[in-house]
């Protein structure tokens, strides 16, 4: 029985997926769990396997194409087997075949009396859940709008393209010249980068951020880093780095304070039963969340060999709909690139962010004297529909006293 092939929906608010290539060509054999084809959504660069056995065949998506969820692209087939042919976009009833040609005539002249009363109404209905919310946000008529998705829905790109044009067009007068000889052109987004963009603006203006910092001390972290190291290395093969202490702190941090792991539901708020952690990765498009599943229980060594396969995946645009699905908690670590602090957006639906800078030499009071010490600056960001002020507070300082005193949670 041949299997379908679909675009698939790797989050909540996706409405469609680009298909960047096909790793496999009409009439090759596949094998299930090998990779199929690469989509592109607002996260990442996806890698999509073989959901069965078989031979690829009915192909109906080209590289570069934009399709909506759920929509079949392709089979896989017996050998022999025959792709399912796609269903006809419209079929004449019976009822129809039977009209006479008068009342043909007739049925003609009044569509075309009525088309374009009826337009206005026709383009309205056909247009996504999500570029309706977009031209409402950016007071975009979507009367006047020309859809390019599938039978011309207009889609959010549609929408934000007319946003654009009306904000660069220009308003011709006296003092405004037409053209500049030196302007550039703006430089066009990918897909992630766009709905990146778009997604960040959503949670910076909707979502009631607060802020926490804290400073640590690093010394006891470093030197379990240090004596760590060798051991996960020999066994795993992946370099223990900061972040993976980090990963390890934070999620078994979170198993205190559960509520850290909460997420807003839109009406209430929504307890994860796994603490997932996101960590922010910088791809060549933008920002990607790749998620340690289940960390609060995971070994640093798995920890270490996770975080390794998803950076090396991500680089090469090969993760997968696991790799960025899930997460609960995100951690942000820009301290490789020397920032002192920084402040990152919540990513929704989860209720925090952790911000991470750099490892630096300070002179801190120690008993009363100065003294210098690895110091480390935490950002937390929360949402206040989820959390409070008191709560955020007291993660904070239990991750702090883990960083400070890391013994006691690594299970030496």
């Amino acid at each position: 029985m041949a299997i379908s092939v679909v675009m698939p929906a790797l989050e909540m608010a996706q409405e469609t997926g680009k298909l960047l290539a096909w790793r496999k060509k009409e009439g090759e054999a596949v094998k299930k769990g090998e990779p199929l084809l690469e989509i592109e959504t607002d996260k990442a660069v996806v890698e999509i396997e073989a959901p069965g056995d078989g031979f690829l065949a009915g192909i109906t998506a080209h590289e570069g194409a934009v399709i909506p969820v759920g929509e079949t692209i392709a089979w896989l087939v017996a050998a022999g087997e025959k792709a399912p042919a796609l269903k006809a976009v419209a079929a004449p009833s019976a009822r129809a075949t039977s009209v006479t040609p008068a009342a043909e005539r007739a049925t003609s002249a009044a569509a075309k009396g009525t088309a374009a009363a009826a337009a206005p109404a026709q383009m309205s209905s056909q247009i996504s859940p999500k570029a309706r919310r977009l031209a409402k946000e950016l007071g975009v008529e979507i009367s006047g709008l020309r859809g390019t998705g599938p039978d011309g829905t207009i889609t959010g790109e549609d929408v934000q393209a007319a946003a654009d044009g009306k904000k660069s067009a220009p308003t011709l007068s006296k003092t405004t010249p037409v053209s500049s000889p030196s302007a550039q052109a703006d430089e066009s987004l990918s897909q992630i980068a766009r709905l990146m963009a778009e997604r960040m603006t959503q949670s910076w203006t909707s979502v009631p951020h607060f802020f926490l910092t804290r400073d640590v001390d690093c010394t006891e972290f470093m030197a379990a880093h240090k004596r760590l190291g060798p051991t996960v290395e020999k066994i795993t093969g992946a370099k223990l780095t900061i972040t993976d202490l980090l990963i390890a702190a934070v999620a078994r941090t979170i198993a205190k304070h559960p509520v850290m792991n909460a997420s807003w539901a839109g009406s209430g708020i929504r307890h994860n039963s796994e603490i997932n952690i996101s960590l922010a990765m910088a791809v060549k498009d933008g920002v990607v969340g790749a998620v340690i599943h289940k960390a609060d229980s995971a070994k640093l060594g798995d920890i270490a060999a996770q975080r390794r396969d998803l950076t090396e995946r991500a680089r090469a645009n090969r993760l997968r709909p696991a790799d960025i699905s899930g997460g609960t908690f995100t951690i942000s670590n820009l301290g490789m690139y020397q920032v002192d602090a920084f402040v990152a957006i919540i990513t929704p639906p989860q209720a925090a962010t952790l911000a991470v800078g750099t490892i630096a030499d300070r002179v801190v009071p120690v008993k009363g004297k100065p003294a210098v010490r690895p110091m480390m600056t935490m950002t937390l960001s929360s949402d206040h529909r989820v959390l409070d002020g008191a709560r955020a507070a007291e993660f904070l300082t239990t991750l702090s006293e883990a960083i400070q005193k890391p013994n006691g949670w690594l299970g030496e």
